[in-house]
């Protein structure tokens, strides 16, 4: 009856419109073959046999809600470059309209470039600019998406932080109560040290790592973990208020915390690991269109886990189809 249930909410996906406002990138991966040693330095030679790029950071996530069922509303910022142009056709191809998707000629398209050997990723390569967003291009997102609120036409907000110069203070402060006078759900995927606590999120969603970094407290392992985590998310909760705060804990599945101070630990249901790349994109976007759905949180949580463990099983930044979520679901009814 669990599953029944989690594969109804899954179906109610497609009624729901998600706006995501973050840092655009496009991902970009050199496959090929790892066969002898450089005689110049202790690294493999790898003969590339092709390349391919796929949409990442918060575009990741826009995908990752289409494949899953929902509707995407793009708000980010490209260069006025190749990437940027390739990043917006790819948006269109997945049906997400790229026209709130703002052109800065002042800097680059943020492009990260993987050297994958068969199944393994050897180097990562960033081309980016993280200096801030010009106030003109923020102040023009943060209206289009309070427009937006004030007509009702979205279920949700979602804020993918990767600190590349999109995101302020002063575009939460102005958007997330907004959203809550509306009663349309906020969720914020940060990054440690760039945003200052906003409060009146619907749910705030780190990995154990930026957790214990946003709290500022020492990280632990072993029998402490579980106590520590406890006091970051205690910490977490006074500065930030958020209604519900999901901790996401690699294999060992997500943790839920409740402003109401309950807790539920889901364990992971990934089957293999062997690309964690976009992976609390794919959570983000599941636990946000769930709760528009009418789900629980901890169904909501559910919904997110059964996504990741798919996400993880697979090579590069990939998105998740509903129907392969609910496949997973059937094996549990």
């Amino acid at each position: 009856m669990k599953a029944n249930k989690l594969i109804s909410l899954i179906d109610r996906f497609r009624e729901k419109r998600i706006a995501v406002i973050g840092d655009l990138m496009l991902d970009v991966y050199l496959w090929g073959r790892a066969t002898r040693i450089s005689p110049e330095a202790p690294v493999p030679v790898v003969s590339i046999d092709r390349t391919s790029s796929c949409l990442g950071g918060a575009a990741n996530v826009m995908r990752n809600l289409v494949t899953l069922g929902g509707s995407a509303l793009a708000f980010g910022m490209i260069g006025d470059d190749a990437d940027g142009r390739e990043l917006c056709r790819q948006l269109a191809e997945y049906g997400i309209n790229p026209e709130s998707v703002c052109v800065d000629p002042m800097r680059q398209t943020t492009h990260k470039q993987r050297v994958i050997a068969g199944t393994q990723q050897l180097l990562r390569v960033d081309h980016e600019d993280a200096s801030p967003a010009p106030a003109r291009l923020r102040e023009a997102i943060t209206e289009k998406v309070l427009a937006l609120i004030a007509a009702g036409e979205i279920d949700a907000v979602i804020f993918e932080d990767y600190d590349k110069g999109l995101l302020s203070d002063e575009m939460l402060s102005a958007i997330v109560p907004a959203a809550a006078r509306r009663g349309i759900i906020t969720a914020l995927d940060p990054k440690p040290g760039n945003l200052s606590p906003v409060q009146g999120l619907t749910v705030i969603k780190p990995n154990r790592q930026e957790a214990v970094a946003m709290a500022a407290l020492p990280n632990h392992s072993g029998h402490e973990a579980e106590m520590e985590l406890d006091r970051v998310a205690e910490r977490l909760q006074q500065q930030w208020a958020p209604e519900y705060l999901l901790i996401s804990l690699a294999a060992e599945g997500m943790a839920l915390y409740r402003r109401n101070g309950t807790k539920t630990v889901i364990p992971t249901r990934a089957r293999e690991v062997f690309d964690v790349s976009g992976a609390g994109d794919t959570v983000v976007a599941a636990f946000t269109l769930a709760l528009a759905a009418g789900a629980t949180p901890a169904e909501a949580a559910e919904i997110g886990n059964y996504a990741a463990g798919i996400v993880v099983g697979k090579v590069g930044t990939v998105p998740v189809a509903a129907d392969e979520v609910k496949k997973e679901l059937n094996r549990e009814n």
